[in-house]
């Protein structure tokens, strides 16, 4: 009885620092008697908690407002606000080709970026690291900030990964990212990281501040070369038993579709196939091939080849869409990665084309993020992970 009653003023001073700190990140510069409002805390207890925060370097406090001028009778208010760089979050895309890593603020602000290639497909573990590990020093080194002030770091893959953080290996490809870079970092800088899918990345990345902000049903289609997703049902982030929730490998099966190639790849492909033949096109002005921007750039300039390319897009994917949504009924598809920015003028005619395909058609939209859509969903992972962790995470130079 005496020990839980001596735990217990601890323990309430604990959920009184984590609601402080919740309140702080959703807000600006705030009094103390906002904080009593927002939290339900005493004068008293709300003063001692946020200079409890502040010693250890989450908060910081503002100059008093009687310093800008002008007469204030009584007692000046003090002003807090989160320390947003108290320490820093770093959000990996971790594809077969490059790595990308961004930096970001505890407010999800990115601050710098640094892109890397591999040599190719198939370099050892040890390389692969090598690489990312100095995409990721690169990025610091942009913003002056250390690797001792990194907090939390997210790493998405082109794999599966299961709750845990562990890889699905059941193919060579998804193998090639088995690498131990959980480990690795953990070893050269004392980083906690965590890894997830990129597709799951890119439907938190999106949820969070792209076409599905505030949805809790969407499921997010990578859509450039190959096709993957990630599922939110409920508010919930689906993982399945072995993280192969979202996995598309089914549309092989799917009249119409027949593989996972994304909308990027089928226009460079198809592209091929008509200046292989003797179609009269402005994609021929294009001699080392049309990409996927090119085709769309024929398209809206009324070429009749593209044209009949989009066509087939966005059929296809109407077959994809309709698909998903009868398997896991979204409110909302949203159409992601770098391919987005051209794919809006697929919308209608996936929309025309999809109560052919499911009973239960969702909205589709494409996402603002672009091909930051996997790293922004990064950042907000390790956010995730600091704003649950951040009275156990000890800053390395607190104010």
């Amino acid at each position: 009885m005496s020990e839980v009653s001596s735990a217990t003023p601890q323990l309430l001073r604990r959920v009184s620092a984590g609601a402080v700190l919740d309140f702080m990140r959703a807000s600006d510069a705030v009094t103390v008697t906002e904080v009593m409002e927002a939290t339900g805390l005493t004068r008293a207890t709300a003063i001692s908690v946020c200079e409890d925060l502040m010693e250890r370097g989450w908060i910081r406090e503002l100059e008093n407002q009687r310093a800008f001028g002008g007469y204030q009778k009584g007692r000046p208010a003090r002003r807090f606000e989160l320390n947003d760089r108290a320490g820093y979050v770093l959000g990996m895309d971790v594809g077969i080709s490059k790595a990308t890593v961004v930096v970001s603020d505890l407010r999800g602000k990115t601050l710098g970026r640094s892109t890397q290639p591999f040599a190719d497909a198939e370099i050892s573990a040890e390389e692969r690291i090598a690489v990312i590990d100095r995409a990721a020093m690169l990025a610091l080194d942009s913003v002056g900030a250390t690797p001792e002030s990194v907090l939390a770091v997210c790493a998405g893959i082109a794999a599966p990964v299961d709750r845990n953080g562990e890889v699905l290996v059941t193919q060579h490809f998804w193998g090639l990212f088995d690498v131990g870079l959980k480990s690795a970092l953990r070893d050269r800088r004392g980083w906690t990281v965590l890894l997830e899918n990129d597709a799951n990345l890119a439907a938190l990345g999106d949820r969070w501040r792209g076409a599905a902000a505030g949805v809790d049903d969407v499921v997010v289609i990578l859509a450039s070369e190959r096709l993957g997703s990630g599922v939110i049902d409920g508010g919930r982030l689906l993982h399945g038993r072995g993280g192969g929730a979202g996995e598309l490998a089914f549309l092989d099966m799917v009249e119409g579709v027949g593989d996972t190639f994304g909308v990027a790849a089928l226009a460079r492909g198809w592209a091929a196939d008509a200046l292989a033949g003797k179609a009269r096109t402005s994609l021929r002005d294009h001699a080392e091939g049309a990409e996927a921007e090119q085709v769309f750039a024929a398209a809206a300039a009324g070429d009749a080849v593209a044209l009949k390319i989009l066509e087939r897009i966005a059929d296809r994917m109407a077959r994809v869409i309709g698909a998903v949504a009868t398997i896991i009924n979204p409110e909302l598809v949203v159409i992601g990665g770098a391919v987005a920015n051209s794919a809006g003028v697929l919308l209608d005619p996936i929309a025309e084309r999809l109560t052919k395909y499911t009973v239960t058609p969702p909205r589709v939209a494409v996402s603002p993020l672009g091909d930051s859509i996997v790293t922004v969903g990064a950042v907000r992972c390790a956010l995730d992970y600091v704003e649950k962790n951040t009275l156990d995470l000890e800053l390395t130079a607190p104010a």
